[in-house]
């Protein structure tokens, strides 16, 4: 039976079976790179959003796969971050974990700020990962965010979700810097960030600077 998850589930697959994030898929099809990003796949409303039959076509071309063979990826999706086949096993109650400092480095994330790639760890996560799809982990290092968070915490992420005035946020910026603050406010052109630790500056972007920002839901502490 076709189903909003089993559609998205076969891209994601297929996108594995070819060793790509679907942001990697997105391009080899010639199409937006963020066209199949975990957030383009809910409208604001909350509706579920499709792909379209355009879409599909264009990585079958590209991929050389079967419509047979697409059919068969339709699982349903078990709400775990997908990523290149082999990179994580499907451990459940396991999230990805990688440190502040190699997430400034590029494939780790794609477009919209969700795990890809290779190079993660695991960590348990402290609630049912099925109604958190997508969300994954940071351990702190370093003393940068004390005296809120010490080195070793760890951090659970949620990318795609809303963030509002006094979330706790953890924003990418597109030189590659990654650090956690709290969102002081937000327009369309740009952001002000507060600083957990008060002998770090606060920090404010361009929103054109800013590859993507994430709300910390949890810390290990």
């Amino acid at each position: 039976m076709l189903s909003h998850d089993s559609i998205w589930s076969a891209i994601d697959k297929l996108a594995e079976r070819n060793q790509l994030t679907p942001s990697g898929l997105a391009r080899r099809a010639g199409l937006d790179p963020t066209s199949f990003n975990k957030s383009k796949r809910v409208a604001a409303d909350g509706r579920m959003r499709w792909p379209s039959t355009e879409s599909i076509a264009k990585v079958l071309e590209a991929t050389g796969a079967s419509i047979d063979q697409f059919m068969s990826y339709m699982q349903p999706n078990d709400g775990r971050v997908s990523v290149a086949q082999g990179a994580l096993p499907a451990t459940p109650g396991a999230i990805p974990l990688i440190g502040f400092a190699q997430a400034g480095a590029g494939g780790f994330f794609d477009d919209g700020g969700f795990p890809a790639g290779q190079g993660w760890d695991l960590v348990e996560f402290p609630a049912s990962p099925d109604r958190k799809a997508g969300v994954y982990a940071l351990e702190i290092q370093g003393d940068s965010m004390l005296p809120l968070y010490r080195d070793g915490d760890v951090l659970i992420v949620e990318p795609g979700a809303q963030v509002r005035r006094g979330d706790r946020v953890v924003v990418k910026t597109r030189e590659g810097e990654v650090m956690a603050k709290v969102l002081a406010r937000q327009t369309a052109k740009s952001i002000e960030l507060l600083s957990l630790n008060p002998e770090h500056p606060n920090r404010s972007f361009d929103m054109a600077d800013v590859e993507w920002i994430a709300r910390i839901i949890w810390a290990s502490q």
